[in-house]
């Protein structure tokens, strides 16, 4: 397993495909990695289109270092800026899953000359109040006075700190316009029972491009895995590259 080694000497996984010219990056959602079926399905496309990619592991995750609740949204943004900086080379398409729709604006702010273009995946930008609102009266009280809680979500556990809450706040991209003037295509079910199916008009009202799509998938949810929803992920891929 390749890692790339941070200033902070720390491991962040991570899995190539050498092609020429454009290049791909899967950014994974939360609590996810870089071993999912979008993931290793938009790899076999690069191999066949003999296109340059990239997934990984965020720190917190999969085969990366450290603990989930010891990071926050500014860390997996630096994640993903390390991967453009240092193990790609031109133009890039970003392919974000869910926080990982999240994770690419952020990222397409400060290396707007890196992208390509962006493709979202039940993109779940500024989640963090919907998830902090979200959560039971008692978990508020321990959120305050413990600085720590216990989540429980759709069969999944992990610890979240109070960092975490205040961190998001800091990063919202759709508080006020985004300037983005490349294309853009968001992909959601509407049987998405995690992120709402609003949130994709919601980016669309915020951001700059004319060169916007929103696809709504009447019978997928939130892992949009399907052989149809990766059918359709694989067309999203050649729009933004003859762009």
């Amino acid at each position: 397993m390749p890692y790339f080694i941070n200033k902070l000497k720390q491991r962040i996984a991570y899995k190539t495909v050498k092609g020429r010219g454009l290049g791909i990056i899967f950014i994974h959602g939360l609590n996810s990695d870089m071993n999912g079926e979008k993931a290793l399905t938009v790899e076999k496309y690069a191999r066949k289109h003999k296109l340059n990619f990239v997934r990984f592991d965020f720190r917190g995750h999969g085969n990366s270092d450290g603990k989930f609740e010891d990071f926050t949204i500014s860390d997996w943004k630096k994640d993903l800026v390390n991967v453009i900086d240092n193990l790609t080379r031109g133009p890039q398409i970003l392919i974000g899953s869910s926080l990982g729709g999240w994770l690419m604006m952020l990222a397409a702010r400060v290396r707007p000359s890196r992208v390509k273009g962006m493709i979202g995946l039940a993109a779940a930008p500024d989640f963090g109040d919907n998830l902090y609102n979200n959560l039971t009266i008692k978990n508020k009280r321990e959120i305050k006075n413990k600085g720590i809680i216990k989540y429980s979500s759709f069969g999944f556990s992990y610890f979240i700190r109070k960092n975490f809450f205040i961190d998001a706040r800091k990063n919202k991209v759709l508080n006020k316009l985004y300037r983005y003037n490349k294309p853009l295509i968001l992909i959601h079910g509407l049987n998405d029972n995690v992120v709402s199916s609003k949130v994709p008009k919601k980016i669309l009202k915020k951001v700059t491009s004319k060169k916007i799509q929103i696809i709504l998938l009447k019978n997928s949810d939130h892992r949009l895995s399907s052989k149809k929803d990766l059918q359709t992920l694989m067309s999203a891929i050649d729009i933004v590259r003859y762009d």
